[in-house]
């Protein structure tokens, strides 16, 4: 299968934790969180603009620290004109971006001498963020058949 996230040739970095089972590689947690993704998980201010064509708008630094949970690794953002951060994940030599697709055809550097290493404390700092992060935790939880803990 072909997947249109940055990465995704080399994103098959094992698992380090069996918190979610058959989510082994970055592709499965993709595969699954294609169908949680949704308005309530996406960042507020784009929340109006999210559709299921582009599921991964708004989703960026839940869904990195998600697969940090997950992959282990970092969490790296790329300083956007905007003055916003979109998060992203590197484990090992493996490079990967579950949710560049929300850019489209826009070419995203992620060279790591260019960009900055990232805080859960500072992106959880926003409650609303915390809680959509805990939500999407939840929801692939279950649908791996888990029960939140």
């Amino acid at each position: 299968m072909e997947y249109k996230f940055f990465g995704w040739e080399q994103a098959v970095v094992p698992s380090i934790n069996d918190d979610y089972p058959g989510v082994t590689t970055p592709r499965d947690l993709y595969d699954a969180l294609s169908d949680i993704w949704s308005p309530e998980t996406c960042a507020p201010r784009m929340a109006d603009k999210w559709t299921y064509e582009n599921k991964t708008l708004g989703q960026c630094s839940i869904t990195a620290f998600l697969a940090q949970d997950i992959f282990g690794g970092l969490v790296y953002g790329i300083e956007r004109a905007d003055g916003n951060c979109h998060c992203y994940n590197v484990v090992g030599d493996c490079v990967f971006d579950l949710t560049s697709e929300q850019f489209g055809n826009e070419r995203l550097d992620y060279r790591l001498d260019r960009n900055s290493v990232q805080s859960r404390t500072s992106h959880f700092a926003k409650d609303e963020k915390e809680a959509r992060y805990e939500k999407l935790r939840r929801a692939l939880q279950a649908k791996c058949g888990r029960q939140d803990r």
